[in-house]
């Protein structure tokens, strides 16, 4: 079947004017071997890394199609997780830029991610309310923790206990013992939700941030130190507070008398309170690294930072303290006595934890970061609400320490949202404009070449010629630039309401407005005297006004000049000659106003987008609606024609762009990639370009390739893509024992575990398969009384001419150590024996006795019902039984031996390190004497 039409596929180029998007957090990066100076900010679906110094952007982590909704660098810097809207994680390395390690395991978006004191376990919270911990140097899940109503906000481990404290929107405060997965201890102090909580002092104090405008202070007693250092006081009320009730209580809220598990482990006392200087909730608290300096803030622009004093300086504290306490003392007292006064002065919350100041930054605060360096300068920085990244400095070791902004990156984005795109003439300039700034940015190369100050722009369009843009606003004024200068030339009030469209006249000499004041006004260029120089500069007059009964939404131009097309608020639009302005057409028929609309090069269609999320195509000789299509799942915010052709583009608030053909009334093809409403999009006059802005802030720059595109090979992929998505969305799989709804297995099935799961399910039929032929030909051979060729099978060549059961170990090999339980999981039973004696031979041969012992004990766990109860699959249990106990013993002795070895390398490294170090001493007592007798040599000379 040959192409009747051939279409061309536009494909994304760029992601630019974006700093930071809003839903993640900011984070410090080391880079090139330097603290402090690089940052990590979510950029919708990828990472930025910023240099802060000079304002740049020098790496881009490639994502996912999700957006970002966490970030956490590893405790040695070289890696980067990455928590996404759809729950999966990704850990990137910071040196090369690549993620290559996926976890696929929470159903909602990853909302915090921490990592251990040695980087080799992250536990991630999702607002699925499951934490799951992960093992990230064998890249799989190790457990899930349920017990959460609603989403985790943090998730801590402690340092020295092999404890996690998690907290939650539903008020709760959870400890858990990682060695059983079982959760020991819930704090019900709050009274609504907590936002943040972090662990201070040595792990031995808990603050927590809720929704109100405390700090609660919690100290931690480990039970087993208590008892190494004095003797167990009587028990009064289980050494808990009344704000702490144990899981293990029955649900109608009567206590054991009984000791109960989370009194064997730790004890947890409210302290006190800090009040902060806000009124709202927690957005943010965190501690720095050293766990020196404590800061949190609101949904306000104010950071408010406090240091946490080490045991000295407390001791030094209460010391001036009672020395002020007892020279009051004897002030107050009136008896004259040489007697020892006892004064009693307690130590308070505030004596621990001191104010230090508080950072005030220009917008409202989204995430913050802290880095506290030895010499006691606390760097911050922040990723503001307005798309902005701020930093600042502080000197903790001045007496009154005050923030100094140390830099800000705000050229590469605009503040607010831009409602207004353009290309120049030439495909090279486009032009953004937002509420409070317009910007003129290179397509090439992406950078910001001009910014220039602005009221909050709505339409807008290059000046032929490329050298003065025109900008209407939102308070009915037309605002004229000089680009070379980016200076503002003129400011005209041309509507008494919002100036919603502009169309530049086929004739380039002028150009028609149309407002809220129910009016379309036609204006000219011309060229006036400047009253600062002796040339002449461009500006506009107005021609002609035409008064309508209706607010005017849209109008534009036909390219002949004879008709032009008004869109009104009554959901018509009506079509008027230009050079007379009299009445031609009405099109009617949208159920709400029509937004958008552009007509075709030739003149011929009109295309009308409206809030009804339709797309109506007319003809312009009778005005006759040619065809109706639903284009989005929200209004149609923005259409425009593909030069020279009659394809255009339509912007939903659906998030998504889409391709039309208006003859054949066919949808061509989706671009993806926005996260939020689409506002406005711009092609350039060559049509190979299309930038598109939205409410995520950024604007995207799609290209438009040499590759041809079939409408059924598309419609073809995205049946694929329904279908796996629809498998996403799937039940679990249930494991026997477990009921509904709940799974503690730390995957979750995705297309990729289901595509593992059936490579799987072939290698083991290939398997079969060859062996059934390696038997006939072994008869055939007998049968013959000599040798006869064996056919081979191509995939086995291809593998390098190996043998069935090589190629089915191969393929356990090649699956994600992330996806192996969930691959197995959806497994069917059938293919468990064939696996079983499998496992048996590779274990016996030795090879990959880790995987294979993985994947044998999953199986077992998951299968064990029928693998007990089928007779014949006893033996093939029972070799398995000898030969991974005998296996698995002699891994175990390698690694006992390899460490022992390691143990003595250290040992000989120190010795000789402190040999080094004794002769360096040596050799510097020696210097020194030779010094001593040449001054006493030169003294007696002297003398």
């Amino acid at each position: 079947m040959g192409l009747t039409k051939q279409y061309l596929r536009y494909v994304a180029s760029a992601v630019f004017g974006l700093i930071g998007s809003q839903k993640g957090n900011i984070v410090f990066v080391t880079l090139r071997g330097e603290k402090g100076r690089y940052v990590a900010v979510p950029a919708c679906e990828h990472v930025f890394v910023w240099d802060l110094r000079k304002g740049e952007k020098i790496l881009i982590l490639q994502g996912l199609k999700q957006e970002v909704t966490c970030l956490c660098p590893s405790p040695d810097g070289l890696h980067l997780a990455v928590g996404y809207e759809d729950g999966s994680i990704r850990i990137f390395s910071l040196l090369s830029g690549e993620g290559n390690v996926t976890f696929n395991g929470h159903k909602a978006a990853v909302t915090s991610l921490k990592y251990d004191q040695l980087g080799g376990r992250l536990a991630s919270g999702s607002k699925d309310t499951d934490t799951i911990v992960w093992d990230v140097i064998n890249e799989s899940g190790l457990y899930r923790l349920k017990g959460h109503k609603d989403a985790i906000t943090q998730a801590l481990f402690l340092r020295e206990k092999n404890l996690l404290v998690t907290s939650g929107k539903d008020t709760m405060v959870k400890w858990w013992d990682l060695d059983t997965q079982h959760c020991f201890k819930t704090m019900v102090g709050h009274r609504t939700e907590v936002w943040g909580l972090v662990l201070v002092s040595e792990d031995k104090r808990l603050i927590t941030g809720a929704s109100d405008s405390e700090l609660r202070a919690w100290d931690i007693a480990y039970l087993q130190e208590v008892e190494d250092l004095e003797e167990p006081e009587p028990k009064k009320s289980k050494g808990c507070s009344p704000g702490i009730q144990d899981t293990h209580e029955p649900e109608d809220g009567n206590p054991e008398t009984d000791e109960t598990p989370e009194d064997r482990i730790l004890t947890c006392r409210k302290a006190g309170s800090i009040m902060r200087e806000g009124r709202d909730r927690v957005v943010n608290l965190a501690v720095d690294r050293t766990g020196r300096i404590l800061a949190c803030h609101g949904t306000d622009s104010v950071l408010e930072v406090f240091c946490i004093l080490s045991k000295g300086e407390i001791q030094k504290k209460m010391h001036k303290k009672m020395k002020k306490a007892r020279k009051k003392a004897k002030l107050n007292s009136s008896k004259g006595e040489e007697e020892d006064l006892e004064v009693n002065v307690e130590m308070t919350l505030q004596d621990e934890i001191q104010r230090v100041t508080n950072i005030k930054t220009s917008a409202k605060i989204k995430s913050f970061d802290l880095i506290h360096s030895p010499q006691g300068e606390l760097k911050a920085v922040f990723l503001l609400q307005n798309n902005l990244v701020e930093s600042y400095s502080l000197h903790l070791s001045a007496p009154a320490p005050q923030p100094v902004r140390t830099s800000r990156i705000t050229i590469r984005g605009h503040r607010s949202d831009v409602r207004t795109l353009s290309f120049s003439s030439d495909n090279i300039a486009v032009l953004s404009a937002a509420a409070d700034s317009v910007k003129i940015w290179n397509r090439a190369t992406l950078q910001c070449i001009r910014t220039m100050t602005c009221e909050y722009a709505l339409c807008s369009f290059f000046v032929p010629g490329d050298r003065q843009v025109v900008i209407g606003t939102k308070t009915g004024k037309l605002q004229l630039y000089d680009l070379a200068s980016g200076n503002l030339l003129e400011t005209i009030d041309a509507h008494d309401g919002a100036l919603w469209s502009l169309s530049l006249s086929p004739d380039q000499r002028g150009f028609v407005t149309g407002g809220a004041d129910k009016s379309v006004k036609f204006w000219d260029f011309e060229l006036v005297k400047d009253e600062n120089s002796t040339q002449k500069r461009l500006s506009v007059k107005q021609t002609r006004t035409l008064q309508l009964d209706e607010d005017v939404l849209c109008v534009s131009y036909s390219p002949n000049q004879k008709l032009l097309a008004v869109s009104l608020l009554d959901c018509t639009v009506k079509i008027f000659y230009v050079d007379t302005l009299k009445f031609f057409l009405s099109l009617y028929g949208h159920k709400l106003p029509v937004i958008c609309m552009d007509i075709s090069y030739d003149g011929a269609l009109i295309a009308t987008g409206s809030a009804d999320r339709n797309v109506k195509i007319w003809g312009l000789d009778f005005g006759d609606c040619h065809k109706s299509l639903f284009a989005h799942d929200d209004s149609v915010m923005y259409l425009q024609f593909v030069p020279k052709s009659h394809l255009f583009f339509t912007a939903g608030k659906d998030h998504k762009i889409k391709q039309w053909d208006a003859d054949k009334f066919e949808h061509i093809q989706t671009l993806e990639g926005h996260h939020q409403e689409i506002w406005c999009l711009a092609v350039s006059p060559s049509g190979d370009y299309v930038v598109s802005s939205s409410h995520d802030k950024s604007l995207r720059l799609w290209e438009r390739t040499r590759e041809p595109l079939i409408l059924e090979e598309e419609r073809e992929m995205q049946r694929e893509a329904e279908y796996e998505e629809s498998v996403a969305k799937e039940d679990q799989p249930v494991v026997p024992g477990e009921t509904q709804g709940d799974n503690y297995f730390t995957g979750k099935k995705t297309i990729e575990t289901v595509k593992a799961a059936e490579r799987i399910m072939e290698a083991v039929e290939l398997y079969r398969e060859e062996t059934a032929k390696r038997k006939e030909h072994k008869a055939i051979c007998k049968a013959a009384g000599k040798e006869v060729p064996l056919p081979i099978n191509p995939i086995l060549m291809a593998y390098g001419n190996i043998s069935p059961s090589a190629y089915v170990l191969e393929i356990f090999k090649g699956i994600k150590s992330s996806e192996l339980e969930e691959s197995l999981l959806v497994l069917p039973f059938s293919y468990v024996p064939d696996i079983l004696k499998l496992f048996n031979e590779f274990i016996q041969l030795g090879s990959d006795i880790e995987l294979l012992c993985r994947c044998l004990f999953f199986l077992l766990r998951i299968h064990f019902g029928q693998i007990t109860s089928n007779q014949m699959l006893v033996p093939v249990i029972e070799k398995l039984k000898e030969t991974t106990i005998s296996k698995v013993s002699q891994v175990r002795d390698v690694i006992g031996f390899n460490m022992a070895g390691l143990e003595y390398l250290k040992r000989e490294c120190e010795a000789k390190s402190e040999v080094m170090f004794f002769a360096d001493a040596t050799s510097q007592l020696e210097e020194k004497k030779r010094k001593r007798k040449k001054r006493e040599k030169l003294i007696l000379t002297y003398t």
